[in-house]
């Protein structure tokens, strides 16, 4: 299916990508994928060839393009050069969106040019052992003690987590109003009192680095306080549907990218002397799931587009995050068993994308929490 809701310029960016990812990422993939992290090197490259900090203002570095179909398309291509790390894009399109609109000219100055070279790595800090879906529910306190903020938490699942060093931290600045109470405060690295856990193993997305981070009396300065005290639920809530829609591409990039494998498996592996695509039970599946990704893709480019506007409804980034990635999952789930034995190996191309979709429908809010706040928005 051609893509017009992309633009002359969206393909030449395209086309950058591509050949980054072609140069500098799948000749180390396999390497990556074995230790776990991406290096700090292709960090940087990234920054060189302006792939980092897209929509950050140019005075700091940044490509100052508002436009989110640029960073979709470097999701885009990340999934069809198959490479497991998600880290840019959380760096791109969550991390470098609240500092670069919440922050302080000071704070810009500080931190937004190297996270725009790759000389920074960022990351965001919200999920806790006892705290997922509900962020009202996390732990992590930080207690003014005069210019300070002193941290103390736990935090897990954090992607980029090992490598980053400049962390978004969401903490109760004021415990007793609980999800009104909670503030956003960049912890840097090397700061005393912060720590990080051990890498967590994971089923899929195997380049991506991912640990728990820990704050023990760490002491961070005022000056590190995204926005307002007590502000950071409401500028959680006002991120979210970028985050959302972002994972929703992944998404949908990710099933197009395993239908056209599926589509030319069918059409050349063989059972009973035919190709096994043209059986009507695997033309029907094969047709079903082409309609199923179009209509997807439809929706995905209207809700970028309402985003590009500034009207993207939070009940309607909630339809394309779980619509989208539930989707992915089925789709990856279907291509297995049509690819038979050879799908259950582990070094088959459908098993990676088979284990890598799972956590979609987990991350950004569960899929139960984004019904429930569709549900919510039909006034029920």
């Amino acid at each position: 299916m051609e893509n017009h809701a992309y633009e002359t310029q969206h393909e030449d960016f395209r086309k950058l990508c591509r050949e980054f990812l072609a140069r500098e990422a799948v000749p180390y993939h396999d390497q990556w994928e074995k230790d776990g992290i991406v290096s700090r090197e292709v960090w940087r490259k990234a920054g060189e060839a302006g792939l980092l900090g897209i929509g950050v203002p140019e005075e700091y570095g940044g490509g100052g393009e508002p436009d989110f179909r640029f960073p979709a398309v470097f999701s885009e291509e990340l999934i069809r050069a198959r490479v497991t790390a998600p880290g840019f894009v959380a760096h791109n399109d969550v991390i470098a969106s609240y500092l670069a609109t919440r922050t302080t000219p000071e704070q810009r100055k500080r931190w937004l040019p190297g996270l725009c070279s790759g000389e920074l790595i960022a990351a965001i800090a919200m999920s806790e052992p006892d705290a997922g879906s509900n962020v009202a529910d996390i732990r992590t306190t930080a207690v003014r003690d005069g210019d300070h903020y002193v941290l103390n938490g736990q935090k897990t699942f954090i992607t980029n987590g090992e490598n980053s060093d400049v962390v978004v931290v969401a903490a109760k600045t004021e415990k007793p109003r609980g999800g009104q109470g909670i503030s956003l405060i960049v912890v840097e690295r090397g700061t005393p009192g912060f720590s990080r856990g051990k890498r967590l193993e994971k089923l899929g997305w195997q380049a991506s680095d991912t640990c728990e981070l820990f704050f023990d009396d760490c002491r961070v300065p005022v000056t590190n306080l995204i926005g307002v005290e007590n502000a950071g639920m409401a500028y959680l809530m006002a991120g979210l549907p970028r985050e959302r829609l972002s994972i929703a591409t992944v998404a949908v990039a990710s099933a197009e990218r395993i239908l056209a494998d599926a589509l030319e498996y069918a059409r050349t592996r063989e059972a009973f002397g035919q190709p096994i695509g043209s059986f009507q039970h695997n033309r029907f599946l094969l047709a079903t799931m082409d309609t199923e990704v179009t209509i997807a893709r439809v929706f995905l480019n209207h809700c970028i587009a309402e985003l590009n506007a500034g009207r993207l409804a939070v009940a309607d980034a909630a339809k394309a995050k779980w619509w989208t990635t539930e989707l992915q999952v089925e789709v990856a789930n279907r291509c297995l068993q049509l690819y038979g034995g050879y799908g259950y190996l582990k070094e088959s191309p459908i098993s990676r994308e088979w284990a890598n979709s799972r956590v979609q429908t987990i991350y950004g809010g569960t899929t139960e929490i984004m019904k429930e706040l569709i549900g919510r928005s039909l006034g029920l």
